[in-house]
């Protein structure tokens, strides 16, 4: 007896490590579990100083929460990666790693090498992801009814947001939605008090040195300093001898004259990068140029891009006027809109086409989780349009669990307990959301695997109102395939670290004592 006992207490603290990581995994999973699914509900977030945010969104929730235990902060960054590559499906990748840590969990206490479910879920994995690849549905161009019940889904069925986004992605147009470099979500601007509105051009959240002076242009040339408004510098030092002042003097009337060639040349905009000298600002005032100090280096890159100008230092103004006015871009308007307090860049078409979501709202509250809706929107679209779709709510993955199941049944080798842990894991998503939804998961999914089978389609799930079986794909409820297939695959990624420690060991302050 007393030898069991010590057995039985060595296994305990063989996997203390492992527990213990799997117990806060667990607890960074069921934030956000409860959220997934039509049904799901929202989470409060309360700051330190009493400021909240109400959100559903997975990694809203993720980055927000104080988390340090170290396992827990890796399965936070599932979803950083998630947000980061599609922008979408942040909460079924967290619930899919938080399945897979604690299905691999199951089966190392029971005595299986934790090397050997690793490997054979990585085994498990690698299958899943082929055959969801085999299955997705490819999108026919923007008019697909399935690219916008996509969105749909995604944008938790709030149709003024999706249909911001339907038109903002039509502006965009299908071959700039598949470009891996653009993301249609960083186009999103959540405003309080605006209205909705698909803007082709940029939007500057910088005033411009004259905001009161209704200052608007059409078909305006523009220049984009990646400096200050300013003459060139000299010493302070050097003023106070009779050399340097008359140095100084000189300068300033090379400086008088470049902006007076700026005026000859026609330049009705001007973007920098720095400040304004006094004197410029007086000059910009008199000949009415719209001048926005302070502005990003990347807003000023992507109106360059979208102007067709090319970003200069403020010695490029010395130059002769053919040369200055080749570096100018082109707007057909540009304005402040003293609503929004914005400057507003619209679009040309010899540029790059720049399209801006305005999504609006009473509240910043409510603006920021109406801007995490369309965005979510937005990204599903684009990863839609990209790389195809599948059925919605579960219903891919819980057809792949069956094939990975008879699969498992073929196996020899320990790493079969690997395959079964991912074959288990892909049902979480579809069993939460049924809970979620108030209906017996084992049940529900019995139903729906029955009809999977009958019907040989893996588009069979649980309307969430009635509880009967019905054909996603046919209601529309579908996700975008890259979502679910970079999901799991990062979700994999960190189960596998997860189950891989033996012991957690703080490491030293390296900026301290080394004895």
């Amino acid at each position: 007896m007393s030898q069991s006992n010590q057995s039985h207490g060595d296994g305990d603290e063989r996997h203390s490590t492992l527990i213990n990581n799997s117990t806060a995994v667990r607890a960074v999973t069921s934030a956000v579990e409860g959220t997934l699914g039509p049904k799901g509900l929202d989470v409060m977030l309360v700051g330190p100083r009493g400021e909240v945010v109400i959100t559903n969104d997975g990694v809203t929730i993720l980055d927000k929460m104080d988390v340090t235990h170290p396992a827990a902060r890796l399965l936070i960054q599932v979803a950083r990666a998630q947000q980061q590559k599609i922008g979408d499906g942040t909460t079924t990748a967290t619930v899919l790693a938080g399945a897979l840590v604690q299905e691999g969990v199951d089966r190392i206490v029971k005595g299986v090498p934790a090397s050997k479910v690793v490997e054979g879920m990585r085994q498990g994995i690698d299958m899943a992801l082929e055959l969801l690849s085999k299955r997705s549905r490819s999108i026919d161009g923007l008019h697909d009814p399935l690219l916008e019940r996509t969105a749909y889904v995604a944008g938790r069925e709030r149709r003024d947001v999706v249909n911001l986004v339907m038109e903002a992605a039509s502006r965009s147009g299908l071959q700039r939605l598949r470009d891996p470099s653009y993301h249609l979500a960083d186009s999103i601007i959540a405003l309080e008090k605006a209205d909705n509105e698909v803007f082709e051009g940029i939007l500057l959240r910088q005033k411009p040195l004259f905001a009161k002076e209704q200052l608007q242009y059409e078909d305006a040339k523009v220049l984009v300093l990646m400096d200050g408004l300013e003459p060139d510098d000299l010493d302070e030092e050097a003023i106070s001898t009779e050399a340097g002042f008359s140095r100084y003097m000189d300068i300033r009337q090379v400086f008088a004259s470049d902006l007076t060639r700026l005026a000859e040349i026609g330049v009705k905009v001007i973007l920098l990068e720095k400040g304004a000298h006094p004197d410029a600002e007086q000059f910009c005032l008199d000949h009415g140029i719209l001048v926005v100090p302070r502005v990003s280096r990347a807003d000023l890159r992507r109106v360059c891009d979208m102007t067709g100008a090319v970003p200069v230092r403020r010695a490029a103004l010395h130059k002769d006027r053919d040369v200055l006015a080749s570096v100018l871009g082109h707007t057909p308007k540009a304005s402040y809109d003293d609503t929004l307090e914005r400057v507003r860049i619209a679009a040309g078409d010899q540029g790059v086409k720049v399209v801006t979501v305005i999504v609006g709202a009473s509240t910043s509250e409510v603006v920021g989780e109406a801007a995490r809706i369309a965005g979510d929107a937005a990204s599903a679209l684009q990863a839609a349009a990209a790389g195809g779709v599948l059925p919605g709510g579960g219903t891919s993955e819980l057809a792949v669990s069956y094939e990975l199941e008879r699969y498992r049944e073929a196996q020899k080798g320990m790493e079969a307990f690997g395959i079964e842990a991912v074959s288990a894991a892909l049902r979480r998503p579809m069993s939460q959301i049924l809970l979620n939804a108030g209906y017996n998961p084992l049940e529900k999914m019995e139903e729906v695997r029955a009809a999977q089978i009958v019907t040989g389609s893996d588009s069979m799930g649980i309307d969430c109102d009635t509880g009967i079986v019905v054909d996603y794909e046919e209601r529309g409820i579908m996700d975008p395939a890259p979502v679910k297939l970079h999901g799991l695959r990062a979700a994999g990624e960190v189960a596998a670290a997860v189950l891989r420690i033996h012991h957690v060991i703080k490491m030293r302050d390296a900026a301290g004592p080394d004895d």
